[in-house]
């Protein structure tokens, strides 16, 4: 049967009735969809089809369950039918902060976004979420030689360039080993923050983990899909350290420290971001992603640059470039 269909029957069952209207609200880089749902003289509602073979949607009521008792404002769980994949959820609004960032409101939106995260993070207990460990982060790193490289620039790395590669993956992963672990949302973004009251509403953290302190940061401060000035993603990495230091949470004594370490772990992010992209169109016809690998190329390049420990990645993505603009990829 129809997945719209399949839904549409299980939301009568809930109402008793066929009298409400289901409309797209938006789709993301899963398998996931969801639709707005309004019945009269009810506040809308989000309906999430989850596919039971493609995704679990049990880890999303109990992540939101988790979240929640931390203070932080994510969708009540109205109704659930994991088996089928459907859940209907609380309506957190449609503006995400990527449409409503700019130049005068950002330190506010991104204030509240910081007082968020440190909730979360002071949330945390062992055992709870799965482990984001080497193996994880290694994976992930996996995915820019083999989608980003071999499959979208359709480059073959010389045996000098897969040295310089494992080099500089090495480096990341013993640096990123020695962070503190807390809850990592590991999607902190503007497009899973809402505008609303309390803000923001946090959207799209089934994936949540027990992993690096400085992972969801980076994931909002070096951002796909929105880029700031460095000083101010300074200030803003400043006023979230005074905030965990504030908390107990267990950031490095010293911002210098502090800092490295988040440009290390968002490394990692950008080199996984790009090669999650580039699967976003050759694996599932998703296009429109690609034309937010130049903002996050220039974060890692960046970063690669600065340290003298990630040398051999910089040398590698400077032997990337031209082939990036032959393929029309540019950086």
């Amino acid at each position: 049967m129809d997945r719209t269909i399949q839904l549409r029957n299980w939301l009568a069952g809930i109402f008793g009735h066929d009298s409400f209207a289901l409309a797209s609200a938006s789709d993301d880089a899963s398998f996931r969809r969801y639709f707005r749902v309004t019945v009269e003289g009810r506040p809308s509602m989000i309906a999430m089809d989850a596919p039971p073979d493609k995704e679990d949607c049990r880890t999303f009521v109990s992540v939101a369950r988790l979240f929640a008792k931390a203070g932080v404002h994510v969708p009540e769980i109205l109704a659930e039918n994991p088996g089928e994949g459907f859940l209907l959820l609380s309506d957190l609004g449609d503006t995400t902060y990527l449409q409503a960032l700019n130049e005068t409101g950002a330190d506010t939106l991104y204030g509240d976004a910081l007082t968020a995260l440190v909730r979360i993070q002071g949330a945390t207990r062992p055992g709870v979420l799965p482990d984001y460990d080497d193996a994880l982060l290694e994976r992930e790193l996996r995915l820019f030689p083999d989608w980003y490289v071999a499959r979208q620039l359709r480059f073959e790395l010389s045996g000098i360039q897969k040295e310089q590669l494992e080099t500089g993956f090495s480096a990341l992963l013993s640096g990123i080993r020695s962070q503190p672990r807390v809850y990592v949302h590991r999607d902190y973004h503007s497009r899973n923050l809402m505008v609303c009251a309390p803000n923001p509403g946090v959207l799209d953290f089934q994936d949540a983990v027990h992993g690096p302190i400085t992972y969801d940061l980076a994931s909002l401060l070096r951002d796909a899909y929105i880029g700031w000035e460095e000083e101010r993603v300074i200030d803003w990495s400043i006023r979230y350290w005074e905030k965990a230091r504030l908390a107990n949470l267990p950031v490095q004594r010293d911002f210098a420290d502090f800092y490295r370490d988040f440009e290390w772990m968002g490394a990692q992010r950008q080199l996984k971001v790009l090669g999650i992209f580039a699967r976003l169109r050759f694996r599932d016809g998703k296009d429109r992603y690609l034309r937010d690998q130049p903002l996050v190329m220039r974060y890692l390049r960046g970063a690669c640059a600065r340290y003298r420990e990630l040398g051999s990645l910089s040398r590698l993505l400077d032997d990337l470039e031209p082939h990036a603009a032959t393929a029309g990829y540019t950086f």
